[in-house]
């Protein structure tokens, strides 16, 4: 099915259908334009064909990271050298749209990245709605309205699950979706598409900046109305701002349930437990069965904490490489290794990085005016409770995803089935 993204110069985005989702069905009148405006390449036309294989392949991978990631001896490990807000029991909540980011080669696939707090996965749910068949071939491939309505009812119920998991006896009935200046957020159209969907199935919905939320009486409040519930968007994972100070107060008096928080960052995202994944002697040191090694060494690209032992062999060896900073987010500060300058060097060395084996993202080729394009692409799974909720594609252009390419941005996957068993 590769060979498609090869050879399938489709469009499969039917902007009509786009337009209606976003003004009518999901949204609310001006969003389409809206989101044309701010963000112009946020979906593309492209759809990308990925086979069954590497949609089995990433199951298997995810399903090894969630087995270990849960067990007594990776919380302990973990934990024991997290921040203090890590350790604090979040009440059973386990975090919302966990994502889960790959390469995939011809016959491999790569975990490159596991974020909590991942984006997109209602913008998908609208791209879902707006498909339309190139041909007979495709059409039993796209993903249909029903499935896209099923995404939503997902999403939903899985908002109504943390809240349940965290104890509480009565109906969900508030939630704030939070985030620094919301407005100046790339993806601020997806706000609004969850508070409509969140107001459409009976909740009090708001979106709010953290300083906009205060801590009196026992309740978190945003304005008048109590929030039982923090749908959590911010990159302050540890909620360390000072504009944080209320919802970490609340959480810390298990007074709003939180998703995601602080712990799912430390026990997941951390970029550092992907050198622990990747390490053999670190994987043997938590007790995982050999089965389960052997799927997470070969589906993550082995990684190592930047440090002043390996900095020389790391320097020469880094064409091969690609530097993050361990608790960074969207691509922020890494950098290609054979891109890498010496004072960029020198600012890895001083910070928090880890050195990842370079796996190169998929291609997807498309028409140009004069000559074909090319487009790197990623796959996100949108993960819940070990359970895939979803996958989308990134396209994009340039050393890692950045919504700033034309053609490219949010691309819905083509396989079958269309999409994954929903849990």
């Amino acid at each position: 099915m590769n060979a498609r993204n090869q050879q399938c110069f489709c469009l499969s985005l039917d902007e009509g259908a786009l337009s209606q989702a976003l003004e009518t069905e999901l949204g609310e009148q001006g969003l389409y334009q809206m989101t044309r405006e701010r963000c112009p390449y946020l979906f593309s036309a492209q759809p990308v064909f990925v086979a069954d294989d590497h949609i089995r392949r990433m199951n298997a991978v995810i399903g090894a990271v969630e087995t270990v990631m849960n067990s007594p001896q990776w919380r302990q490990r973990v934990l024991n050298s997290a921040p203090p807000i890590a350790r604090h029991d979040p009440g059973g909540a386990k975090g919302v749209f966990m994502g889960y980011d790959f390469h995939i080669g011809a016959e491999s696939v790569g975990l490159i990245e596991i974020n909590t707090n991942a984006g997109g996965a209602l913008l998908n749910a609208v791209l879902a709605r707006a498909q339309r068949a190139c041909c007979p071939e495709v059409a039993e491939l796209i993903p249909t309205a029903k499935t896209a309505l099923q995404l939503e009812q997902t999403i939903v119920a899985m908002f109504r699950q943390e809240w349940q998991l965290s104890r509480h006896d009565r109906p969900l009935r508030s939630i704030a979706i939070v985030d620094a200046d919301p407005p100046a957020q790339y993806l601020y159209p997806e706000f609004i598409l969850f508070r409509q969907l969140f107001q459409r199935n009976g909740f009090d919905a708001v979106i709010a900046a953290p300083e906009q939320l205060q801590f009196r009486d026992g309740l978190l409040r945003a304005g008048s109305m109590p929030v039982d519930l923090v749908y959590n968007r911010m990159t302050d994972f540890l909620l360390e701002g000072s504009c944080a100070a209320a919802i970490r107060e609340a959480y810390l008096a298990n007074a709003v349930v939180l998703t995601p928080h602080p712990q799912s960052h430390a026990l997941f995202a951390n970029k550092r437990n992907l050198a622990l994944l990747s390490d053999p002697l670190e994987l043997d040191a938590l007790q995982v069965p050999d089965v389960l090694q052997q799927t997470l060494l070969q589906g993550i690209p082995r990684t190592e904490i930047v440090c002043p032992a390996n900095a020389a062999r790391l320097w020469a060896e880094r064409k091969r490489l690609f530097f993050k900073p361990a608790s960074g987010y969207g691509s922020k500060a890494a950098w290609r290794g054979d891109k890498i300058t010496k004072r960029v060097w020198s600012e890895v060395l001083a910070g928090d990085y880890v050195a990842q084996a370079l796996v190169p993202p998929g291609e997807r080729i498309a028409l140009g005016d004069a000559a074909p394009l090319v487009f790197k692409y990623d796959l996100r799974n949108y993960v819940y409770g070990g359970a895939v909720q979803w996958v989308a594609a990134r396209l994009y252009q340039g050393q890692t995803t950045n919504f700033r390419t034309p053609g490219g941005g949010f691309a819905p996957v083509y396989h079958s089935p269309p999409v994954l068993s929903l849990r």
